[in-house]
Formats: C-alpha cells, sequence, structure tokens
C-alpha cells in the first residue's frame, strides 16, 4: 500500500514522500525498508534516527516532538498509539472460512442464518439459532438452539455457546470460550449430599465486546447474566452467574467476579483479581493485580491487596509488611527486658535497703 494511501485511511498527516510502499508493520527497533513503525514514548524517541523504517508514526503535540527525527517520511496524528493499531489492522493476515456454510457443518433446518457468512466445517447450530450477516464462525463451533449471534461476529474454534444465549453485533469470542455454562449453584442437604439448583437462565453480551480464550460467562437460575457494549475480557476470566458488567470494563487474565455481582462502567481489574459475590464496584473504579475485592467500592477509586484497600494505604501498608520480621524481633527483645524489669521488682527487698 502506497503511504499517500496510507495516510489517508489513517487520517495522518503525511510529512515525505507519498511513494513509498509500505508492506507490513514493526517496532521501532527491528524495522526494515518497507516497514512501517511508530513511537508513541518518549523512551523510545532515541531510536528515530537510526531506524530502517519506511515511514514512522509520530505525535503532532509539541510534547510529543523528539529532538532528532528519522531519515524517513512521517505520520503526524494526535493519537500515534490508536494509529498505529488500526494500522495493524489494515496489514493483518487471516483466512477465515470461505463464505457459506461448510459441507461438513451441522445446520438445523429452522436456524436463520444472515447473508455472507462464512461458517467453517464441524459447525453445529441447534434448532430456533439465528446468525447474523457477515459473521465468521471457524471450525469446531457449538451454537445451542434457540441462540442468538448479531452481524459481523467472529466466533473462534471450539467455542460453546449455549442454549438461548443472545449475542449482539460485533462480538469477539476467542477460541474455547463458553457462554451460558451453568452457574456454580447448590443446596447443602441434611445428608450432606449437594442439590443442583437449576442453571436456565439468560446470558446477554451486547455489542462490540471482545471475550479472550477459555473464558467462561456463566448463566444463573432466574434473572439474566449480562456484559454491556463495549467491554473487553481477557484469557482464563470466569464471570459468575447472574453478574452484571458495565459498559468499556477491562477484565484482564484469570481475574474471577462471584455471582450476582454488580461491575458499573469503565472498571479496569489488572490480572488474577477477584471480586467477592453481592457487590457493587463503582464507575470508573480499578482493582490492582491479585488483589481480592471483599465489600464494595466506590465508584474512581483504586484498590488493591488482601483485602483489598486504598491503593495509596496498602502501599504504606506494604512497606510494613516488610518490615514485620524485624520488628517482631524488636518486640521479642522488648517483651523480655520489660519481663525481666518485672521480675526485679517483685523481688523482696532486705530491710536495710
Amino acid at each position: 500500500m502506497k503511504l499517500r494511501e496510507l495516510a489517508e485511511r489513517l487520517g495522518c498527516r503525511l510529512e515525505g514522500s507519498g511513494d513509498v510502499e509500505i508492506l507490513r508493520v514493526a517496532g521501532i527497533r527491528d524495522a526494515q525498508a518497507g516497514d512501517l513503525a511508530f513511537v508513541a514514548s518518549a523512551k523510545y524517541a532515541a531510536e528515530l534516527p537510526g531506524t530502517q523504517a519506511s515511514a514512522v508514526i509520530l505525535g503532532s503535540a509539541p510534547a510529543d516532538q523528539p529532538d532528532a527525527l528519522p531519515h524517513c517520511a512521517v505520520l503526524r496524528t494526535d493519537d500515534p498509539y490508536s494509529a498505529f493499531a488500526r494500522a495493524l489492522k489494515l496489514f493483518a493476515h487471516t483466512t477465515p472460512p470461505a463464505k457459506g456454510i461448510d459441507r461438513l457443518s451441522a445446520v438445523a433446518p429452522d436456524a436463520a442464518v444472515g447473508d455472507d457468512v462464512s461458517i467453517g466445517p464441524f459447525v453445529t447450530i441447534g434448532a430456533g439459532a439465528s446468525i447474523g450477516a457477515r459473521t465468521i464462525i471457524y471450525p469446531n463451533v457449538v451454537i445451542g438452539p434457540g441462540a442468538s449471534i448479531g452481524d459481523d461476529c467472529i466466533i473462534h474454534s471450539h467455542v460453546s455457546i449455549r442454549e438461548r444465549v443472545a449475542l449482539g453485533h460485533r462480538v469477539i469470542l476467542h477460541d474455547g470460550v463458553v457462554v451460558g455454562s451453568d452457574g456454580f449453584g447448590f443446596v447443602r442437604q441434611r445428608d450432606g449430599t449437594h442439590l443442583k439448583i437449576p442453571q436456565h437462565a439468560a446470558v446477554v453480551i451486547e455489542d462490540d465486546v471482545e471475550i479472550g480464550a477459555n473464558a467462561a460467562i456463566d448463566r444463573p437460575p432466574v434473572g439474566e447474566t449480562r456484559i454491556k457494549a463495549g467491554t473487553k475480557i481477557d484469557n482464563l476470566v470466569h464471570v459468575a452467574h447472574g453478574v452484571s458488567i458495565g459498559r468499556r470494563v477491562l477484565l484482564t487474565a484469570q481475574s474471577g467476579i462471584a455471582g450476582s455481582t454488580v461491575i458499573e462502567d469503565d472498571v479496569m481489574m489488572a490480572g488474577q483479581s477477584g471480586v467477592t459475590d453481592h457487590v457493587r464496584i463503582g464507575a470508573g473504579a480499578r482493582v490492582g493485580a491479585k488483589s481480592a475485592v471483599l465489600g464494595s467500592v466506590a465508584a474512581g477509586e483504586f484498590v488493591t491487596g488482601h483485602p483489598a484497600i486504598d491503593h495509596r494505604e496498602w502501599r504504606k501498608a506494604s512497606v510494613v509488611f516488610r518490615r514485620l520480621p524485624s520488628l517482631k524481633k524488636r518486640v521479642d527483645e522488648h517483651e523480655q527486658r520489660i519481663a525481666e524489669l518485672e521480675d526485679k521488682l517483685a523481688e523482696p527487698r532486705s530491710p536495710d535497703r
């Protein structure tokens, strides 16, 4: 693609020759002739003079102007990181299944399949299910009876979309995702056994949600589990039954949300963090890595630790925690001295003293 066309498609201002042919996108250090690189951080600005890239994406703001410019064309933009992401999408090489329904797939006679879909081999689509236009379904996907999938979705291999699950438009499910699995609900009986609570209620995934590999979204016994528009979920995340997740939420790898919890809009949860059941995480709150949230968190708060507390308080506490062995030793020494003094004071005094 000519750099001139690329600049137009990315909405960047071109500085230099527009006739350069761009073949791929690469990092600033590894880029060669034909590559487009980018710099969105000042710490990489020193790499610019020596880059072999044919063009570089740079910021437009005065603070983004490096001391030394590269010896190649430049694409200027107010948001170089976003321009880089869009460029990657333009040059991505994907191999979706061919248009239509592969002859090795099983589609129920009453399933509704939209125009221009791509359904690979060994896909099973249950009775009464519906698939939106231009949706891509890779091999070995199972879509249960009555499930609904919107337009322009991408469903990768080995995904299981259980019965009556509803997906909006432009949803992406990566390999191994399970949507609509049974929530973990049991009642302990007098004889010690556990009676299963049937989990048959709704799961709704709204528009523009992306869910990473091997994540599980459970269904509740009543009500619904809902993930609202624009939320992005990383690999190996568990969303339990009856959870409500707001818009534009970010859940990173191995985090877990227990049942009936409410996560409001724009919350960010770092890796291996967890939230107990029946609590509310306020809009814009952040949860640090490996943190355990055992109570509700107010909007805009940043909490970390186990149990999670205000991040500033946790940082102070973590300093004390590292000093606990030496503090304990000092306490033990002081206790020994106090005991010795008490023994001396308890000794009977002689008459002449």
